[in-house]
């Protein structure tokens, strides 16, 4: 997985701190955005393969930046996996309805967390989702 890009968007800094850490020690290029707006701004010049999207965001929610990022031809095939702390009954299927690939509940398992990520990245590389 050597230098493959991914964006982190998740409002949390300890989040976004330990994803980076665990996903670079691996060998991702990782960015990281705390909100949409800034989310938009890092992909006018960084293509991720693959974004972990929190649901709950300040101001524009990961869901309808989901919705947003599958409506642009520029964006549309990047890979989205829904990172959310409030895990309720129906989040993965409104996750999946709005684009993403697929779910991860926080706290992540540091241990199985880089699996995971190399599964969607492998996924995506086909085309197809988990």
């Amino acid at each position: 997985m050597s230098g493959e890009p991914l964006l982190v968007v998740d409002d949390n800094p300890v989040n976004s701190k330990l994803i980076k850490v665990l996903l670079s020690t691996e060998g991702y290029e990782v960015r990281v955005a705390t909100n949409a707006e800034e989310a938009l701004g890092v992909l006018d010049t960084f293509h991720p393969r693959l974004i972990l999207m929190d649901l709950q965001l300040p101001g524009m929610d990961g869901l309808t930046l989901t919705r947003q990022l599958k409506s642009n031809p520029v964006t549309r095939d990047i890979t989205v996996v829904a990172l959310t702390a409030y895990a309720m009954k129906g989040d993965d299927e409104r996750a999946r309805a709005s684009g993403c690939s697929g779910y991860i509940t926080k706290p992540i398992d540091v241990r199985s967390f880089p699996i995971e990520i190399a599964r969607y990245m492998e996924s995506s590389k086909s085309g197809s989702s988990r």
